[in-house]
């Protein structure tokens, strides 16, 4: 099996996948309606796709490839309206997040579709615990060799990610003590991490195919890493987001990839070398436990400050390339919220300090995503 080739894309083109909750409207645990849901969905057009996921209590819907933040608001705001609608026939909810709070791995089924199955097979019961919920961004590349590039110099900001995204505090009714918790169930998987350091495509072409012949890897789809090259669409894919609560918050992180990207190409900031992966783990950790109020590692100085300060800097670095690809009014929400420190995560712990129930937190939550105000 070898590496499919490159293909072209618009650079800093951007499409946007979000993995969502269906829950019962009774109990506000997960719900196995992903089938009757996609039955109804097809009868809607839409950009995008709407598609099953790895257990019959989640589906993914997805943008068409969209030029700037507000466009995949637009496309996100078309599928939501539809699929609320749907929902509602079912007497059911849609609801975001990285995590269901309180589901049981063991209760979920795996969805009837040939490569689920096999990956259950596989992977035993991680494959249930797999039942959790994340935002991919995919951004164009203006080819092969860019791409990776590309994809090294954000793996520097996935802890803004992580924290900017985390909304996955709760598993099995237990506070975590992890902003994003969901990352946890994901690193458990084999081939996770990062991407080998590797700067040109040939390399990468050299990496792949010795993977192939151990017989570990059959295609791109088997590397669960936090960025990965997507050869068919021309993108890199970063997939360390949780699925935030909110489309209007999807659509903001996905300018802030663009603008980042923006700056990227247009000045080169930096040469990524592997010397920046000495603190990736730690960082990543960082985020994942303590969200906005992590302590940031830069990989060039080995300096430690507080990873909001780090976000807030990189706002203003990027903020002239914002400007030009529609992304300002999405960073300013961006750089209000991590002023404050306020993320999902922040929200999800205040509703339960309030209402005690997490089943009263999920229903919260899936007004929430319907566009309420709570």
């Amino acid at each position: 099996m070898s590496l499919e080739a490159f293909h072209h894309s618009e650079p800093l083109t951007l499409g946007v996948e979000l993995e969502l909750q269906l829950v019962s409207t009774n109990d506000y645990d997960l719900a196995p309606y992903a089938e009757d849901m996609l039955r109804l969905m097809k009868k809607v057009p839409l950009p995008g796709s709407v598609v099953p996921e790895m257990t019959n209590s989640m589906i993914e819907i997805s943008t068409g490839v969209c030029h700037s933040s507000s466009e995949v608001l637009g496309q996100l705001t078309q599928i939501r309206d539809a699929l609320v609608k749907s929902a509602d026939k079912l007497n059911i909810a849609v609801v975001g997040g990285g995590t269901h709070p309180f589901q049981q791995w063991h209760e979920r089924r795996i969805y009837d579709k040939p490569r689920f199955q096999e990956l259950s097979q596989l992977y035993g019961y991680l494959s249930k615990q797999f039942t959790i919920f994340g935002q991919h961004v995919h951004i164009g590349c203006p080819d092969a060799d860019s791409a990776l590039l590309m994809l090294h110099r954000m793996s520097r900001y996935i802890p803004h990610f992580i924290a900017l995204s985390a909304s996955s505090p709760y598993v099995q009714a237990q506070d975590t003590q992890f902003d994003s918790a969901r990352l946890n169930s994901v690193f458990a998987f084999p081939l996770s991490g990062r991407a080998p350091c590797v700067l040109t495509w040939s390399e990468f072409e050299q990496y792949f195919n010795k993977m192939t012949r151990t017989g570990v890897v059959k295609s791109m789809k088997d590397f669960y890493w936090d960025i990965r090259p997507k050869p068919e669409y021309g993108t890199i894919e970063i997939r360390v987001f949780d699925t935030p609560l909110t489309i209007e918050r999807a659509a903001a992180l996905a300018g802030y990839v663009q603008s980042l990207a923006a700056w990227f190409l247009a000045e080169q900031p930096f040469t990524p070398t592997e010397d920046d992966y000495l603190v990736y783990t730690y960082n990543r950790f960082q985020a994942c436990r303590f969200g906005l109020d992590a302590v940031y590692v830069d990989p060039a100085s080995g300096d430690h400050m507080p990873l909001r300060d780090h976000i807030l800097q990189t706002l203003d670095h990027v903020a002239r390339y914002a400007g030009t690809h529609g992304a300002s009014g999405a960073l300013h929400m961006l750089r209000g919220e991590t002023a404050l420190g306020q993320n999902d995560a922040r929200w999800l712990r205040e509703r339960q300090r309030e209402e005690q129930l997490l089943a009263e937190v999920s229903r919260q939550a899936a007004l929430r995503f319907r566009g309420h105000d709570i």
